[in-house]
């Protein structure tokens, strides 16, 4: 079967090979187990492969370049518009040629993408939409124009949309679906956690304004000045890393706030395993795959309510959702700190919960989209 991949992920070929962001080729290289050949139409850079970067699995893709291009400001679409016409042309004659269409959005390629496969009607087809599927969320124009491309039947047939969380008056060809990144294998049990002594809460994520990393730090100063026995450790990188290192050390928190950088992936699991409280008051998310990792490995979640982490965290019941006004919430982790009962019964609820998401439901669910369009 011919897989097609639509994505704006900026690839690097080295040799035969190719790269891309490592959570979304580990992802993907599951869905490439059940195809024979796979073409992607991706942004590729020279260079050095990146830190962050993966390389696909499959020994037989087809890697169809498209330039870079964006709508940032004016000078970026007038670039846009000139290359928008190679882009397009090279969209329909590879989705011509495929018998599986698969879209990555949002995104400017799923964009085009999503247009280009209204004239493939009788094409199977898939899209992951990652960002927030709320119809309520406030988002760019652009991605609000996807979602109503992708959601209506009359322009998007024989689609399976895959969108994270459970949300209301949705049309046929929209599944609620998720992200896993442990096997069932892994799973442990671990023991309750001792408020008693040195409470851990860490921030896990990229170090971006988007994220809030010092918002994070700021809750959590505020509810250290009554608990002097936490800490917070950031794991991480970003361009809000030297924001943080200012208020650090303007406010004298040296000696309980601390930057880790990045971590791999078994590194993270002893981290998720031996803290206390993970805190993401993050603006925007799609499926915060931080989130799910934290709580199956009993780390108490901290999140704002956004995309479906209301849904994730059962309104409360698995963990504390943050409303807009930040503060409000410092009493709700204030008193969980004080009662460990409660904090252990919805720790334990939320480890049991993610624990129902792993890689086999993953892989297994993928099967069933992908499978039928053999």
């Amino acid at each position: 079967m011919k897989f097609l991949i639509v994505t704006h992920v900026v690839h690097t070929q080295k040799g035969t090979d190719f790269f891309a962001y490592s959570p979304y080729v580990n992802e993907m290289n599951i869905w490439l187990r059940h195809v024979n050949s796979v073409t992607i139409i991706a942004p590729l850079r020279k260079g050095e492969v990146a830190s962050l970067q993966q390389k696909y699995n499959s020994s037989s893709i087809n890697f169809i370049a498209v330039p870079e291009f964006s709508f940032i400001n004016f000078k970026e679409s007038i670039k846009a518009i000139g290359v928008l016409p190679i882009i397009i042309w090279k969209l329909f004659r590879a989705m011509a040629t495929s018998q599986h269409i698969h879209l990555r959005c949002p995104g400017n390629m799923g964009l085009f993408g999503s247009l280009v496969q209204i004239f493939f009607p009788y094409k199977a087809k898939s899209a992951k939409y990652a960002g927030n599927w709320d119809p309520n969320a406030k988002q760019p124009l652009s991605y609000k124009f996807q979602k109503f491309v992708l959601r209506n039947t009359f322009f998007t047939h024989n689609m399976q949309v895959l969108v994270y969380g459970d949300w209301n008056n949705q049309t046929k060809n929209i599944k609620s679906f998720f992200t896993a990144t442990y096997y069932e294998k892994e799973a442990i049990a671990v023991p309750p956690k001792s408020l008693e002594s040195k409470i851990k809460f860490i921030f896990v994520g990229t170090l971006v304004k988007g994220k809030q990393p010092l918002l994070a730090l700021q809750l959590f100063e505020k509810i250290q000045q009554d608990y002097p026995n936490l800490e917070l450790s950031f794991y991480g990188e970003g361009e809000e890393r030297q924001a943080l290192e200012n208020y650090i050390a303007l406010h004298s928190l040296q000696s309980s706030v601390f930057l880790k950088g990045n971590q791999d992936r078994e590194t993270m699991k002893e981290i998720y395993k031996n803290s206390h409280f993970l805190m993401l008051p993050s603006k925007s998310e799609g499926w915060p795959k931080v989130v799910a990792e934290a709580m199956f490995w009993g780390c108490f979640p901290i999140a704002s309510s956004v995309s479906c982490v209301p849904y994730m965290l059962d309104f409360g019941k698995r963990g504390i959702v943050l409303d807009e006004n930040f503060e409000q919430n410092i009493p709700l982790i204030q008193e969980l700190l004080v009662n460990p009962l409660e904090y252990e019964k919805r720790r334990t609820a939320a480890m049991q919960w993610s624990s129902n998401f792993t890689l086999e439901k993953f892989e297994k669910e993928i099967t069933k989209i992908v499978t039928p369009c053999e």
